[in-house]
């Protein structure tokens, strides 16, 4: 009896030591399936350059991947635009498409024709967009998956429905931040009437003011706390989740709605420095 107990859990354990055998052979290959898809072999380029008359509207909309730009006294835009996928066929199905004028210049991306399953299930298109701009523009960006990093604007800047951190080293005029799910950073020279709007963000926010910036901030429904590194500045909470703050003598509107982070008011090195000048 001894005997039969010994070769029943022999076999047993054969068995089982076969059955760990063929999966791992198996995760073996479908490590392999997977990490063949996710390599980024194919790649193209999209090159152009536009004149710009002062004050035109550059809109960017539904870039997959981060987005750079650079700005100077210059008339001249100059695009330059890096795209990967796994295949030519998975770079096939989304289309850049970059439009423009004297008065605009329009990048964004569209679906080209596919089927279901490579729709929903197809590995994505990432772009990577490096923009030289002129300084005088009016800056627009809408549901962008990556970081957005910009120099100079001397012209309003909208920017919205973005996945990944924000950064504007200096605006003049109206500013708008809208659906924001990262940090922000933002200098700011002068405000004009309009003021800045800053709602639905999930992330700190960091503004960097200018030494002639008077302004009031109101703050609503708010996670987190303001906080100041700015000489003259008067901050009041209210109740929980609102703040009130007066930058130098007030003025323009700063408004806050719906904040999941702290609000930080400073003074950026590049406006100190233009400020003692």
């Amino acid at each position: 009896m001894k005997r039969i107990l010994i070769l029943v859990v022999l076999v047993v354990l054969a068995g089982v030591a076969g059955v760990v055998v063929r999966s791992a052979s198996r995760g073996t290959d479908l490590r392999g399936l997977v990490s063949h898809q996710n390599v980024s072999d194919v790649r193209d380029e999209i090159r152009q350059k536009y004149e710009l008359a002062p004050g035109a509207r550059v809109e960017l909309a539904g870039l997959n991947g981060p987005v750079k730009i650079e700005t100077s006294d210059t008339k001249i835009a100059e695009v330059y635009i890096e795209r990967t996928a796994p295949s030519q066929e998975a770079l096939e199905r989304r289309k850049i498409i970059v439009e423009a004028d004297a008065n605009s210049l329009q990048i964004r991306a569209e679906k080209g024709d596919c089927g279901f399953f490579s729709r929903f299930f197809g590995s994505p298109t990432k772009e990577r967009v490096t923009l030289k701009l002129p300084r005088q523009i009016s800056l627009y960006a809408k549901g962008m998956n990556g970081s957005f990093v910009s120099s100079d604007i001397d012209g309003p800047v909208e920017i919205s429905g973005v996945n990944g951190r924000v950064q504007i080293a200096s605006a003049t005029g109206r500013a708008s931040f809208k659906g924001i799910n990262g940090s922000i950073v933002v200098g700011l020279k002068k405000l004009d009437l309009e003021g800045v709007a800053l709602s639905g963000i999930n992330g700190n926010i960091e503004l960097q003011c200018g030494a002639n910036v008077n302004a009031d901030l109101e703050t609503k429904r708010m996670n987190g706390r303001v906080i100041s590194d700015l000489p003259n500045v008067l901050i009041d909470k209210s109740k929980r989740g609102s703040y009130w703050a007066r930058i130098g003598n007030g003025g323009s509107g700063i408004t806050a709605n719906g904040i999941n982070g702290n609000i930080r008011l400073t003074r950026g090195p590049e406006l100190a420095s233009a400020s003692q000048n």
